[in-house]
């Protein structure tokens, strides 16, 4: 006699935000006891499941081990519900590689220097960089009393936007775009604005 079923996780999704990735599904409802989680992985160059580091967990997340933190891989989970010696079916997900379906989040704004016709930019990137990475800083600004936005590109993370006026409010905000070895580029979420007044010379 078969054991009874239990209903499958729902919303079974990877989030991946600037290379941190993990699983996530919906709780499963049953009118008694507490169920529990066990989630597999594979990946694209070993077609055999293995066990993450949440087996019979009650959490309904379950971070990516150290193990999977090539971004170019590509890789496979499944979740399955647990109660007793009932189950579910196991839920896999769409194949996820980190290089092309992660989210990157804005820079940090470190600092900004101001002079009467420029302003002095410092920013981090928001993630550790891999060998191979090739990071574009876009620079969005305009003047906060008109609406026309001009932009410009960098590679550094010390950059300066030039030919203001002075004593003038100026805006920006700042995108990395990540270009990685496999001719992927990767476009981040913009910071939120910033807004300085230039000096007077």
């Amino acid at each position: 006699e078969s054991s009874p079923r239990l209903p499958a996780p729902k919303d079974v999704m990877v989030y991946s935000y600037n290379f941190r990735s993990l699983l996530r599904w919906s709780p499963v409802k049953v009118d008694r006891g507490l169920v529990l989680y066990t989630v597999h992985f594979k990946t694209g160059a070993l077609n055999h499941w293995d066990e993450m580091n949440c087996t019979r967990i009650a959490q309904t997340e379950c971070g990516f081990p150290w193990s999977l933190k090539e971004r170019r891989w590509t890789v496979v989970l499944r979740v399955r519900a647990e109660l007793g010696q009932a189950t579910s079916d196991w839920v896999e997900t769409q194949p996820f590689v980190a290089e092309r379906n992660t989210t990157i989040g804005p820079p940090k704004v470190n600092s900004v220097n101001v002079s009467p016709d420029s302003l002095l930019i410092s920013v981090t990137p928001p993630f550790g960089s891999a060998a191979g990475d090739f990071l574009q800083y876009h620079v969005s600004y305009w003047e906060n009393a008109r609406s026309i936005t001009k932009e410009t590109t960098t590679s550094n993370t010390l950059f300066k936007i030039e030919n203001l006026k002075e004593s003038t409010l100026y805006c920006f905000r700042v995108q990395v775009e990540l270009m990685a070895n496999s001719d992927l580029q990767l476009l981040g979420l913009q910071s939120v604005p910033e807004c300085h007044r230039t000096t007077i010379s």
